[in-house]
């Protein structure tokens, strides 16, 4: 995946999500390597002051990156945690894609070893226990300004877990990066942000 493949996401990715909310079709091409699986995740942030408005992904390579692609950006429009976005928003929002690297187990002796581990900035993590999932990108914990303890329980709570669950060995922590690519205003100019 290279720079202009993130480039070519985030047009995408603002095709998709114009079609969505206002019906229209605007027509756009995906290139060859979008035919690979990979994990991406699509946000939606309020311009300028860059709140979430919608984020939505896939964290496993399970499908081809042009199809979660689509699905994440129409869904990413429809985040239950906001409501649906409107056409007349379209101007005032921001587009990021992140493309994802394979989750991988974490494995530590013991579990107090993942505060030494995990890196700030540079790992996303992907939580699974008894049935929940949760993820955050890379990106999350630097923005919001937590430590590992806190990127920790707030990947508990976001599965609907105890905030300590993580601390238990069939709590699963999986790792994984992302190359993130952003508008720098509505569909104005993408720039890469620093590889995580």
């Amino acid at each position: 995946m290279d720079t202009n493949d993130g480039i070519a996401a985030v047009r995408i990715a603002r095709n998709v999500i114009t079609e969505e909310v206002t019906g229209k079709h605007t027509g756009y091409e995906t290139p060859g390597s979008f035919n690979e699986p990979r994990g991406i995740f699509v946000t939606i942030n309020t311009y300028p002051s860059l709140h979430l408005r919608g984020c939505i992904g896939y964290p496993i390579p399970a499908i081809p990156l042009k199809e979660a692609l689509r699905s994440s950006a129409v869904s990413a429009c429809r985040d239950p945690r906001f409501s649906v976005l409107e056409a007349n928003e379209l101007d005032a929002v921001v587009v990021e894609v992140t493309i994802l690297t394979p989750p991988e187990p974490i494995s530590v002796k013991d579990r107090n070893d993942l505060l030494n581990v995990i890196r700030i900035g540079k790992d996303g993590l992907m939580l699974e226990y008894k049935g929940r999932r949760s993820v955050l990108l890379p990106q999350v914990p630097s923005e919001l300004g937590w430590d590992v303890k806190e990127y920790l329980e707030n990947l508990c709570m976001k599965a609907g877990i105890g905030k300590n669950k993580w601390k238990e060995n069939d709590c699963l922590i999986h790792s994984f990066h992302g190359r993130t690519f952003k508008e720098t205003s509505p569909n104005g100019d993408i720039t890469e942000g620093t590889e995580c």
